[in-house]
């Protein structure tokens, strides 16, 4: 399995390169952005956060002073604004309340206490509380997402159990717990599934062809 998953990860790197992820300015940036991207678009995201900066509020202190309807407002391109501004408000009251403001202090923890603490706070689930522990705190945890368990099932890799813990215990216990592996693997796949392994799959097009048993099926048919 080891050898399976570091060819697909050569293969997805050669084919697109290096991603850069993820795409903010600072940690605390980019967990904002990790709660705005639930069930959005990152380009959709980008729009909400230039929002927050023109204003002058992405900060923990600002937007707890800012007025929820204020903030829904200013968050509207990310879509379901109403409950993304409650989750926010959420995450910067917790900050203020335990850690006044300081993310080191909160990123000292190890991966499971930090985990547990970002679970324990609203709107914070599985994906986005790991999300923000890859790259906000830049801890080892592997991301899983909806383009993660598509690649996987299509490759024939997809776990018994359908659920976050078994599709992220693939690479867990698979691969070593290398930060910046974990970052570039999981914006490799985020970057197949959006463009080749789509709902409906361009296989013609695939770089995992090699390795891929609905790529095979698809082209014994023809």
């Amino acid at each position: 399995m080891r050898e399976r998953l570091l060819k697909i990860y050569d293969c997805l790197l050669g084919c697109y390169g290096p991603q850069h992820w993820w795409p903010g300015e600072g940690p605390f940036e980019v967990i904002i952005g990790a709660i705005l991207t639930q069930s959005a678009a990152w380009g959709n995201v980008e729009k909400a956060i230039a929002n927050l900066k023109a204003a002058g509020v992405l900060s923990p202190s600002a937007l707890r002073q800012l007025p929820l309807p204020e903030l829904s407002r200013l968050i509207f391109p990310s879509g379901y604004y109403n409950a993304k501004a409650v989750k926010i408000k959420a995450f910067v009251e917790r900050l203020g309340e335990r850690y006044s403001d300081d993310l080191g202090r909160l990123f000292a923890f190890d991966i499971a206490r930090l985990r547990s603490e970002l679970l324990s706070i609203h709107g914070i689930g599985d994906e986005t509380a790991d999300s923000i522990i890859l790259y906000a705190a830049r801890k080892p945890i592997f991301v899983i997402d909806a383009y993660t368990r598509r690649i996987l099932r299509r490759l024939g890799l997809g776990p018994g159990r359908d659920s976050y813990a078994a599709f992220q215990a693939i690479f867990m216990e698979n691969l070593p717990h290398d930060e910046a592996l974990f970052n570039e693997y999981h914006a490799l796949l985020v970057r197949h599934g959006k463009e080749t392994c789509r709902r409906a799959p361009i296989c013609s097009r695939c770089c995992l062809g090699a390795c891929c048993l609905t790529f095979s099926a698809s082209f014994t048919k023809i």
